[in-house]
């Protein structure tokens, strides 16, 4: 199974039960396409950075959920049709995974998860290739660029 997130925009003029009814929905219908809900995130009405559907606000919901390529697949589709959701856009975050070991590292400890990540190797480039950006290089006629 593979682990994907999707977000979507909802029209935010929806009455609060009929929001709740379409966030239900989706979940559904991940579900019925034969995934995995892991977290249903609503993060709710907020400003968007430029007109979608003549509106300048809509309600977030980030869905994540596994399952295989058909379950994207369908889900888009009936987002698609619905026009409640003004946008949505779906990420693959990671491949072959295990939806219960999803599910014990979304519950884990915000701060436990930082502390990790902290700790692998991938930060130890990150300060060397900064330092090589903040080199000065001097091109042919001995000036400096930055």
């Amino acid at each position: 199974m593979n682990f994907y997130e999707t977000l979507y925009l909802v029209n935010p003029n929806l009455p609060e039960d009929e929001y709740k009814g379409l966030v239900a929905k989706y979940a559904s219908a991940v579900e019925k396409n034969r995934g995995i809900i892991v977290d249903v995130a609503e993060w709710g009405k907020k400003s968007l950075a430029y007109q979608v559907k003549k509106f300048y606000t809509g309600f977030y919901v980030l869905l994540q959920y596994c399952g295989e390529a058909g379950t994207t697949a369908g889900l888009q589709h009936e987002m698609r049709l619905d026009d409640r959701v003004l946008k949505f856009q779906t990420v693959k975050i990671r491949s072959n995974v295990d939806p219960e070991q999803v599910k014990n590292e979304k519950k884990a400890p915000q701060k436990q998860r930082v502390q990790e990540s902290l700790q692998t190797p991938a930060f130890a480039g990150d300060d060397q290739a900064a330092e090589e950006t903040n080199n000065i290089v001097e091109d042919d006629n001995g000036d400096s660029d930055k």
